[in-house]
């Protein structure tokens, strides 16, 4: 495994700026998630990492080596991609080997076998090793898929939504895998989604790309408790962040210049009271099981919080609102002092 620098890069497409003046490192052994919505740069960056696409400005290294001008196979990366891009008429076995047995390789037929046997028992996809690709679910072709670029031990793995094809319980357990697979291996990822839920799970720090720029790294602690501005504060939270104009509900007191204030659930203090006392209502009440979001009405703004799903409160309820530690934000939306 390797550290991988990136430095200055910058990609056009015609007129259109997919990735700006790129800056990000990647220490040897971390995960990094790369985050964003459709179009932000994400699955670019990939791809000039992996040399599939050529930057107009900037350098990437790898291993302390310049490959900006490296074809992808001098570059020793492997590329999953969303789709399963497996051989159909090959075994699970055979598709697992298909790296090692490449001719710049010459991987020996047992050290193929050894290794081979050893990615598909950590897959869990051990008893399907003589089974074609087309008679696997589709779960189990990810893993071979996955599995497949594990098996070559390359300086970086790059990962481009590899799961997010797959149904929301299947996808909840190979993140989990997945981050324990990365950990014992030791081994240097750069993973893309759109899904916060797996960038959490997954990442030793998280990217937030907007527009071909990243907003800001950190671990996922510090991108959700201390966002740099409320594009980045808006990108992680389930519920989603309330973003609310500075003087509408009680806050304590707000920095100079505030006029965004950010409340996530942990910031909203709810209390029943009488409708005289009330500074908002109840509209309605979402009820998902382990979990209930709570819909407030302050006059014709609403919000969004979580609540117990043994609560009281019910669609009409009078409530009073307040607010401990949230997040301020200027005019510009960038974040100022107030808790983190």
């Amino acid at each position: 495994m390797a550290d991988v620098i990136i430095n200055g890069v910058t990609k056009r497409f015609g007129t259109t700026t997919a990735v700006s003046n790129l800056d990000l490192s990647i220490a040897n052994g971390e995960l990094v998630v790369l985050l964003g919505p459709t179009g932000a740069g994400k699955t670019t960056t990939l791809r000039l990492v992996a040399g599939l696409e050529r930057a107009e400005a900037g350098r990437i290294s790898i291993d302390g080596h310049d490959v900006s001008s490296m074809e992808p196979a001098g570059r020793d990366v492997t590329f999953v991609f969303q789709q399963y891009s497996l051989y159909p008429h090959l075994s699970v076995y055979d598709n697992l080997a298909f790296p090692l047995r490449s001719p710049a390789r010459r991987v020996p037929e047992d050290e193929i076998k050894r290794q081979v046997t050893s990615i598909a028992t950590m897959l869990r996809i051990g008893h399907k090793l003589t089974n074609r690709a087309t008679q696997l679910s589709g779960g189990e072709m990810q893993r071979v898929a996955i599995g497949r670029a594990l098996v070559r031990r390359p300086s970086i793995y790059l990962m481009d939504e590899p799961l997010s094809s797959l149904d929301a319980k299947l996808r909840a357990d190979l993140q989990l895998e997945l981050k324990h697979i990365q950990r014992d291996l030791g081994a240097t990822i750069l993973y893309v989604t759109h899904d916060q839920i797996e960038a959490m799970t997954l990442a030793s720090r998280i990217g937030i790309m907007r527009a071909g720029e990243l907003a800001q790294i950190g671990t996922p602690r510090e991108i959700y408790r201390s966002p740099a501005n409320i594009y980045v504060a808006a990108r992680l939270g389930q519920p989603a962040i309330n973003l609310l104009p500075e003087g509408l509900i009680p806050a304590g007191s707000a920095p100079p210049g505030t006029m965004t204030i950010g409340a996530r659930t942990e910031h909203l203090r709810i209390e029943k009271t009488s409708k005289t006392l009330a500074t908002a209502s109840v509209d309605w009440i979402e009820h998902l099981g382990d979990q209930n979001h709570l819909h407030i009405r302050i006059g014709e703004r609403r919000l969004t919080t979580l609540v117990d799903p043994a609560t009281d409160l019910a669609a009409g309820d009078a409530v009073a609102l307040s607010l401990v530690d949230p997040l301020y934000f200027d005019q510009a939306g960038q974040r100022i002092g107030g808790g983190a």
